[in-house]
């Protein structure tokens, strides 16, 4: 976490809704991730069908993270804590965030919301994810992040990340994320703000993931608040 250029990502994030951490992860270590689906303590199982969220199965990691994930949700919160705070006083919110993830999390259990939200998910050949956002409460960190563990081309075909955004008055706007194994990208959780004729105003935003044509792919999510 050391290499990441975060001014690159602010700016990124600023012009385009999103940016890539390129090489986030090493392939051993996404290995472990993809290796733990069968052998680490979750809350619970999605089976995503069910629901009508997509296709594919994720699963939310139970307290204590495993040591690798732990170790990135509070690594990577204290400068998007920072991102997250300049953009709240963009849109004119009284949302700060504090700058250790411990402090946040803190104030999220006070209000109730105290499961675990990382999560491994899961696609094979035919499996996607329908367009949504992970609020879980009333306590929302705005950024979020999601790593490929599974290589593209070798691992599975398809199943690209994407991006929406709603625009006022106009169509939406899509964005398609290319990743490679170990890469993240980090994204707005609901929305994000951009600057217009009569000043700075929200834009909604939505992720997901398009078709698996073949393949297994695996991901980690990161959400820095707990559910409630």
């Amino acid at each position: 976490m050391e290499d990441i250029d975060w001014a690159k990502a602010e700016a990124d994030l600023d012009a385009h809704g999103c940016a890539i951490l390129p090489g986030l992860l090493s392939a051993g270590e996404c290995t472990v991730l993809r290796e733990g689906w069968a052998t680490s303590d979750y809350r619970s199982e999605v089976v995503m069908g069910r629901y009508g969220y997509g296709r594919g199965t994720y699963r939310y990691f139970t307290y204590p993270l495993p040591d690798l994930v732990a170790a990135l949700r509070a690594g990577l919160y204290p400068p998007l804590a920072a991102i997250a705070n300049r953009w709240a006083e963009l849109l004119g919110s009284d949302a700060r965030y504090p700058e250790a993830h411990a402090d946040f999390l803190a104030r999220c259990h006070a209000a109730g919301q105290v499961r675990p939200t990382p999560l491994i998910l899961r696609y094979e050949a035919g499996d996607w994810n329908a367009l949504h956002q992970d609020v879980y409460g009333a306590h929302v960190f705005p950024l979020q992040v999601a790593v490929l563990l599974s290589e593209p081309g070798a691992d599975f075909t398809g199943g690209e990340f994407v991006l929406t955004e709603q625009r006022p008055r106009m169509q939406s706007r899509a964005e398609v994320v290319p990743l490679g194994l170990g890469d993240a990208v980090v994204f707005p959780v609901r929305e994000r703000p951009v600057q217009g004729s009569r000043g700075w105003h929200r834009r909604q935003m939505r992720h997901g993931v398009s078709r698996l044509r073949s393949g297994l792919r695996f991901t980690l999510g990161i959400i820095f608040h707990d559910a409630a």
